[in-house]
């Protein structure tokens, strides 16, 4: 570790500006700033998520694989403080591996990710997306989306729209000042990750504080045809709601290069 990463670790430790601590051995505790939207007493699923990417990338790691897909199944409250994430290999192989990390708290599991790592070459002969571009991170205001959303994470985080939003539908860019792990180690995949579940709360069909409906995400599933980087993560949503009791949240997921994948949650939409 150099000297100036060893001092930028002690004055985040000493403010507590991480979403989670590392005890060691696969064990971490959450900080307030995992808090979670729903329930004062459980983390956000954005964190959760981003740490499982972390948990996810580094094992058993080759330079010649990257994640292509991400599957979070949320099994029950995310408890805050003090946790453990295990993982495992499923399907090992040369050019295609599957790899299951599994969160567990107070005895019981909260989530169970799942990760499949491709081989990777060169494709450029072929390279194409068809996802559009959406107006940059310069280009929108921030907005005070704490006054919309309750919680520690939401307070974390700065989000930035445009004026071409209605319920249902927008754009939003997000980026945060704290650290996913308070080790600095994590890449900027698992960060990006960790803010993606913000997307069920961007453009909602009913908003939060008016207090007659609730619209949990019962999973995350986010798919990468590209590599993402940087600090800001652009989504490009749109919400549905079937007249059944279910929704689904989908997203095009930006960095400031443009577009490199997509994101969908399915919804438990319930009267209150």
């Amino acid at each position: 570790m150099t000297h100036q990463l060893a001092e930028e670790l002690d004055k985040i430790l000493a403010k507590g500006d991480f979403y989670f601590e590392s005890l060691g051995e696969g064990r971490y505790r959450s900080s307030w700033h995992a808090q979670g939207a729903w329930n004062e007493h459980e983390q956000h699923m954005g964190p959760a998520s981003g740490i499982l990417a972390y948990a996810l990338e580094n094992f058993e790691p080759r330079d010649d694989m990257r994640i292509a897909r991400l599957s979070f199944e949320i099994h029950g409250l995310i408890h805050a403080g003090e946790f453990e994430i295990t993982t495992r290999m499923i399907r090992p192989g040369r050019t295609i591996e599957l790899v299951e990390a599994e969160m567990t708290a107070k005895g019981r599991t909260s989530i169970v990710a799942r990760a499949w790592r491709v081989i990777t070459g060169d494709s450029s002969a072929v390279a194409g997306i068809e996802d559009a571009k959406i107006p940059g991170p310069e280009e929108c205001e921030v907005q005070k989306i704490s006054e919309r959303w309750p919680g520690g994470y939401i307070r974390s985080i700065e989000l930035r729209s445009n004026d071409d939003w209605r319920p249902g539908r927008g754009i939003a860019w997000l980026r945060t000042d704290y650290a996913l792990v308070d080790a600095l180690d994590a890449s900027d995949m698992a960060r990006l990750v960790g803010m993606i579940d913000t997307a069920n709360g961007v453009a909602p069909r009913v908003e939060p504080n008016e207090g007659t409906w609730i619209y949990p995400n019962l999973d995350l599933q986010i798919h990468m045809y590209r590599q993402p980087a940087g600090s800001w993560l652009g989504l490009d949503v749109q919400q549905s709601y079937g007249a059944d009791g279910i929704g689904l949240t989908s997203t095009v997921l930006h960095d400031e290069s443009g577009p490199f994948g997509r994101a969908e949650q399915i919804l438990t939409v319930r009267s209150r």
